[in-house]
C-alpha cells in the first residue's frame, strides 16, 4: 500500500479502499477524491458498491482493507456517531427526518446532536438560540423559506429531500454525501434539485449517488463508474460517457 503522502488530493479521499462480505467483495480497491467546488458522481447499476461505499466513508460499515482520509488526517474505522463532529455529513436512499415534528424542530435536533454538549441536550429549546439560528439558516439555503413551522410530514417528497440536506448542512460540513438524492422526485422538483446541488459544490466536496443518467451527466463535474465494486472509469462526465468500456458494461452501447 502506498504511503498517506502519495495518496490522491481532495479534501476526502480514498486509497485502495475495500469491503468484503464473505466472498463477495463489494467494494474491490476504490480509491477517488473529492474536492471542494466539484459535484462528484458515483454511478453505477444496481449491485454495483455505491451504497455499500458510501456506508463506508460515513462509518455505518468498517472497511475489509484499505483507507480513508479527511483533509490528510487518517481516519479510518471512525464510528459513525463521529463523522458528523469531523465534517462528514450524508443523506439516505430513504428520507430520515421525524415527520411528526416542524421542519424548524428537524433541522434544530441535527444541530443539537453534533454541537451542544451532553449537559444543555435538556435545557428548552427556545434557550439555544444559536441554534435555532443555524437551523434556519441552513432552511433558507436549501431554498425552504417559510416552511419554518410546517410539519415536516405534510412536504411534498421533494421538499423533504430539501429538508433532509438541511440537516445535513446544519452541522457546517466539509463534505456532503447525498445518496439517491432525485429518488421519487417530478421533473419540476428534480429541476430545483440540480440547482441546488451546482450551488452546493461550489462550497463543499459533494459526492452524489443517483440513477438518473440524464441528470448525473448534466450535473456532475466528475464521475466515477462502479461495476462489481470496482473502478471501470473516473474522470469527466464527456470522457466517461465516450469511453467504450463503460458504454459495453452500463450505458448498453450509447454516446
Amino acid at each position: 500500500m502506498q504511503p498517506l503522502n502519495d495518496m490522491p488530493g481532495g479534501v476526502l479521499a480514498t486509497q485502495a479502499l475495500s469491503k468484503a462480505f464473505g466472498g463477495l467483495r463489494a467494494v474491490d480497491d476504490v480509491t477517488l477524491a473529492l474536492n471542494v467546488g466539484e459535484l462528484h458522481a458515483v454511478i453505477g447499476p444496481n449491485g454495483a458498491g455505491k451504497s455499500t461505499f458510501v456506508n463506508l466513508l460515513t462509518g455505518q460499515l468498517p472497511p475489509t482493507s484499505g483507507r480513508i482520509l479527511l483533509e490528510g488526517r487518517d481516519i479510518t474505522g471512525t464510528p459513525a456517531w463521529r463523522m458528523p463532529h469531523l465534517g462528514i455529513a450524508r443523506s439516505f436512499q430513504r428520507t430520515n427526518i421525524l415527520k411528526s415534528l416542524s421542519v424548524l424542530e428537524n433541522v434544530r435536533l441535527a444541530v443539537q446532536a453534533v454541537r451542544l454538549p451532553a449537559a444543555r441536550v435538556l435545557r428548552k429549546p427556545a434557550r439555544e438560540t444559536a441554534l435555532i439560528e443555524t437551523a434556519r439558516r441552513a432552511i433558507n439555503r436549501v431554498g425552504l423559506i417559510g416552511f419554518d413551522r410546517v410539519q415536516s410530514g405534510v412536504l411534498s417528497h421533494g421538499a423533504q429531500r430539501q429538508l433532509e440536506i438541511a440537516m445535513a448542512l446544519a452541522v457546517d460540513p466539509k463534505v456532503l454525501l447525498l445518496d439517491e438524492p432525485l429518488a421519487g422526485m417530478g421533473q419540476e422538483e428534480g429541476e430545483r434539485m440540480a440547482v441546488l446541488l451546482q450551488s452546493l459544490a461550489k462550497e463543499h466536496a459533494l459526492l452524489l449517488i443517483e440513477h438518473d443518467m440524464d441528470f448525473v451527466f448534466r450535473v456532475a463535474d466528475r464521475m466515477t463508474v462502479l461495476v462489481e465494486g470496482a473502478v471501470l472509469a473516473s474522470g469527466k462526465p464527456a470522457d466517461v460517457r465516450a469511453d467504450p468500456a463503460v458504454q459495453a458494461a452500463y450505458l448498453g452501447g450509447r454516446g
